[in-house]
């Protein structure tokens, strides 16, 4: 853990001097909290919302809304649009700190020295991932306590606010976040061992948001929405995901190739 650690001060001291990487840290987590609040302050009071739920989102969402009123379930539903706003965080961040980190050392030629220190590939790669994934979770989690404050801010019912912190969303935000997190550092390691760009590198990597995306995109057309069955399946695929992925990546990762490739 000592080599660990010193990976990882190394790795902050010399990432967040650029600007991108800060930009993707600081700016993304407002811009994800705002919009939201923007948005569901625009459309009213709860007196406003009335009883518009969809039939469809209606049972999915009704085990939730035994304890609401049909405007506070109204309200439920919309709030929980923007948390899977909550899982792209978490691979977007990581994924542009852990492309820079691994390949940005090309131009600043530091990764012949780092790799030719008596370190293990494991620890080097854990220093390096847990530099990309404790920021980005610290963000997200962040940006999340931000939101639930807002929303208390808004005319939102306090019924809804304590539903948006019951068990299944925080494992959506705390749990399948961090899963994410580490399945997009994952790749980027996986990417940035056989490209030297790394804006190549954080571009191909940056994919991995794609499915979350998708899911977003299906859940506010209406094509399904996310419950506690959804997230708990996806928990369980991020994690034999990861398991995968990380051992793939440790075996992309050789270091006497890299420097051959980037001499």
């Amino acid at each position: 853990m000592d080599k660990i650690r010193v990976v990882i001060r190394k790795e902050w001291s010399e990432i967040f001097r650029n600007r991108l990487v800060l930009f993707s840290v600081a700016f993304l987590p407002i811009l994800f909290t705002a919009l939201p609040l923007l948005i569901l302050n625009g459309m009213g009071s709860s007196a406003d919302l009335g009883d518009d739920l969809p039939l469809d989102a209606a049972a999915q969402f009704g085990a939730a809304c035994d304890a609401l009123s049909g405007a506070e379930c109204t309200q439920y539903f919309l709030a929980s649009q923007f948390l899977v706003l909550y899982m792209i965080l978490p691979i977007m961040i990581p994924v542009t700190i852990a492309s820079y980190s691994i390949v940005g050392e090309k131009t600043t030629r530091t990764l012949e020295p780092v790799l030719a220190t008596p370190i293990t590939n494991i620890e080097l790669l854990a220093g390096k991932a847990l530099s990309a994934v404790i920021p980005a979770l610290i963000a997200t989690w962040g940006g999340f306590a931000l939101f639930v404050v807002g929303l208390s801010f808004l005319s939102v019912s306090p019924a809804v606010v304590g539903a948006l912190l019951s068990p299944i969303w925080l494992v959506a935000v705390f749990l399948i976040g961090g899963l994410l997190s580490v399945a997009a550092v994952s790749l980027a390691v996986m990417v940035s061992s056989r490209v030297s760009d790394p804006r190549a590198a954080e571009q191909i990597s940056a994919l991995v948001v794609l499915p979350v995306i998708a899911i977003f995109v299906a859940q506010v057309t209406g094509l399904f929405y996310i419950n506690a069955q959804v997230i708990l399946w996806m928990a369980l695929a991020l994690l034999i995901i990861d398991v995968a992925l990380l051992y793939i990546a440790t075996q992309l990762f050789q270091r006497e190739t890299i420097l051959t490739r980037w001499k």
